[in-house]
């Protein structure tokens, strides 16, 4: 009998010791990660009237918006290879669509390998590294395994239904604009179907007590714009202005930039009907976005998880809508390179008001670090903007860096774009020329009035000029911790 109390005992204790450490595992900070695909500050949050965004704007009011983000390089996969290790496009070496990073740092620690090493799930639903949209929807597209525990490659109608999508150019949907008011309901369309993928595992993270990275990666608004037709139904498309630009503007600018924003002709000087038609479109899939975001908060606040999840918002880059006459990204541009950013969970300070300082995406693998009281790697070349999340408003960053590649039929031009609270700089190099673009963002917030030449500005241009060296010095620094690093590879796929 005695021994029979002394197993039962015993077995009380191991229990009770496993439910206590349940317990203290639950009071973890977990991390919910939504990117977004070409999403653009578009937003009601950012003081779009025309958005129709109300369930990101609530995070927003839950939580702390960035006003002035930046990405490093204004295209999907190198930017997303950026913020998913925290380096700069020309220490990643990724500056093309086609290249897994492993290819080019092979034993780089990425942001979800982390929190595997620390006893995290790591699960991605949808496109976090490059995927081709719409070609690789439904794969592992150019995904890290090393990154995640477990992933979900959701593929809705929106895939399957290609041959109903109208496009500029027949059977070009991911690079060129392309729109459809779909039939069905969001639960079929690809991100929809990524939505309930992600609320399923926030059930099952909810039951387990199993800490968790999450990250959901949806597809949209990036082309084809395909939402459900009620989205579109929410919009009019004569209420929307186009921007004018003409082919004066371009000579006032370095060629490679005005390459840059004529880089696909089929996409120039648009008819105005059209041009409407496609900024609806593009409305109106930001909408349907916001409503699976919408869709996965709720069940993050049913479930409770809510109270230790952080929840990060964001996209890869910018995209223009009619801005210096150009369409979708791959410019140096505040439309190209700004992005949103929320953070909102429990211990995010609000009380005063939005960040309007420039911060770059390369600052979230360190903040996410910071935050969950995580040693971070060595390598990481960005700042933490935890003292921004507390209520700190000293300025951590004076300015955002971006890079960008333009091709030309002379030869390959790189850019470096500056942009501070005043003023955007942007350095060219082609075939060994240098070339400059500066706007004073205090009377030209839309960068069309180029200053480079003008002499009242020579003091200013010069005091950029010596920052952005400094930034581009900084940015090409290897760090000896991060491993190999393999110039030039061969894209695979």
């Amino acid at each position: 009998m005695k021994t029979k109390f002394t197993i039962l005992l015993l077995l009380v204790l191991i229990f009770s010791c496993k439910t206590e450490n349940k317990e203290n595992d639950n009071k973890k900070l977990n991390v919910l990660f939504i990117v977004a695909d070409d999403l653009n500050c578009a937003i009601g949050a950012y003081g779009d009237d025309q958005a129709l965004t109300p369930n990101i704007d609530k995070l927003a009011r839950r939580g702390l918006l960035f006003t002035d983000a930046h990405n490093q390089y204004p295209h999907c996969g190198p930017s997303r290879a950026s913020f998913m290790t925290g380096l700069y496009p020309d220490q990643t070496k990724s500056k093309q669509l086609r290249l897994y990073i492993r290819q080019t740092i092979p034993d780089v620690v990425t942001l979800g390998q982390k929190f595997r090493s620390e006893n995290y799930q790591s699960a991605r639903v949808g496109k976090i590294y490059h995927y081709h949209n719409p070609r690789d929807i439904g794969t592992a597209g150019h995904d890290d395994p090393f990154t995640w525990d477990r992933t979900f490659n959701p593929w809705g109608r929106d895939k399957k239904e290609e041959d109903k999508i109208n496009t500029l150019m027949a059977g070009e949907y991911g690079g060129t604009l392309s729109w459809l008011e779909a039939d069905g309901r969001d639960e079929e369309q690809t991100d929809g179907i990524g939505a309930n993928e992600t609320i399923g595992l926030l059930d099952e993270f909810a039951k387990s007590g199993e800490n968790f990275f999450l990250a959901y990666g949806l597809f949209r608004p990036h082309v084809p714009f395909v939402a459900p037709k009620k989205y579109y139904d929410m919009f009019d498309e004569k209420d929307f202005t186009i921007p004018f630009s003409n082919e004066e503007y371009l000579k006032t600018i370095p060629m490679p930039a005005a390459r840059s924003v004529r880089e696909k002709k089929v996409q120039n000087y648009l008819e105005e009907n059209l041009a409407k038609t496609i900024k609806e479109a593009y409305y109106a899939t930001t909408s349907f976005v916001d409503a699976q975001i919408g869709r996965v908060l709720d069940k993050l606040e049913e479930t409770g998880l809510d109270k230790n999840t952080i929840v990060i918002l964001t996209s890869d880059h910018g995209y223009h809508l009619g801005e210096h006459g150009h369409w979708q990204k791959r410019t140096l541009f505040n439309h190209a390179t700004r992005v949103p950013l929320i953070f909102s969970g429990p211990g995010i300070n609000n009380e005063n008001g939005n960040v309007d300082d420039p911060v770059e995406l390369v600052d979230l693998y360190p903040t996410i670090m910071d935050l969950l009281s995580m040693n971070p790697p060595d390598f990481l070349s960005g700042k933490s903007l935890k003292p921004y999340l507390e209520g700190n408003r000293d300025q951590i960053r004076k300015n955002a860096l971006t890079e960008l590649r333009v091709w030309t039929p002379t030869g390959t031009a790189q850019g470096y774009s500056l942009k501070t609270k005043d003023y955007r700089f942007t350095k060219w190099l082609h075939n060994d020329n240098l070339d400059f673009e500066l706007y004073d963002l205090n009377y030209d917030s839309s960068e069309l009035n180029n200053l480079a030449n003008d002499n009242s500005y020579k003091k200013v241009k010069d005091s950029l000029l010596v920052s952005i060296n400094n930034r581009i010095f900084e940015a090409n620094k290897y760090p000896e911790s991060l491993g190999r690093q393999i110039e030039n590879p061969t894209p695979l796929n």
